[in-house]
């Protein structure tokens, strides 16, 4: 899977690119990520990409030239064009279905925001898939361009260690009928700490008994801490 990461800030992503599964998952070619400038594409010879915003107000706003000229270069690079997503806190709300479906493609150019946004041209000329990582207002997207990426990644093959893992995560669906839950509690060594042990049946070796109460386990946990999600699950069931 490739990434076009285009930004203003490139170096904010070179310690992540070096660490953990995403490390691993781009030495073994799993996984390609690209870094762009988007003042490489700027007509200043400041390098300028941005300006005060027409009508008055605080900050300043990206320039629609460079942005929208960097988009088509970066999709000029590949044999056929990427899905573009623009991290904002005005876009569709992330969540596991979105990570789902943004997993399907091959490649996914995201665009990275900073001061007050982008000119409105932007999104009228590009027709971006605008994406929000929740409701509130982060410095700039590339930190929410981590967290798309870091969702994504788990989904694809070989990425994870065991490719049972995503689909027991939490939003995930479930092998079982209970739908979008919570993830069960986990446990490892040792058996008991603080006078807290390790619930029985996960010592049984009881592989049915094991994954039913794990199943109840994730129902209870959902229900206690994001009851929502039962919420939207039966009214999901009733349409």
């Amino acid at each position: 899977m490739r990434f076009e990461v285009l930004t203003l800030f490139p170096e904010i992503f070179s310690g992540y690119m070096t660490q953990s599964l995403l490390k691993l998952a781009i030495e073994r070619s799993l996984v390609d990520i690209k870094l762009h400038n988007l003042r490489d594409w700027s007509r200043d010879k400041h390098k300028c990409v941005d300006d005060r915003p027409f009508g008055g107000g605080p900050g300043m706003v990206l320039k629609p030239e460079p942005t929208v000229e960097a988009v088509e270069a970066v999709q000029a690079m590949g044999e056929r064009p990427g899905h573009l997503v623009m991290l904002s806190p005005q876009g569709r709300k992330l969540d596991q279905a979105v990570v789902e479906e943004l997993a399907s493609h091959d490649r996914l150019l995201l665009l990275c925001g900073r001061y007050e946004g982008f000119d409105q041209r932007v999104s009228d000329l590009l027709e971006p898939d605008e994406i929000s990582v929740g409701d509130f207002v982060l410095n700039g997207g590339e930190v929410a361009a981590m967290v798309l990426i870091d969702t994504t990644i788990r989904l694809v093959p070989g990425v994870l260690g065991d490719e049972n893992s995503s689909r027991f995560d939490s939003f995930s669906m479930m092998a079982a009928t209970s739908g979008r839950l919570l993830e069960h509690a986990q446990y490892t060594r040792p058996r008991e700490y603080r006078g807290l042990g390790v619930p029985e049946v996960l010592l049984s070796g009881d592989h049915t008994a094991i994954a039913a109460w794990r199943e109840q386990n994730s129902l209870e946990r959902t229900q206690q801490r994001r009851s929502d999600l039962l919420a939207k699950k039966h009214k999901d069931d009733k349409n």
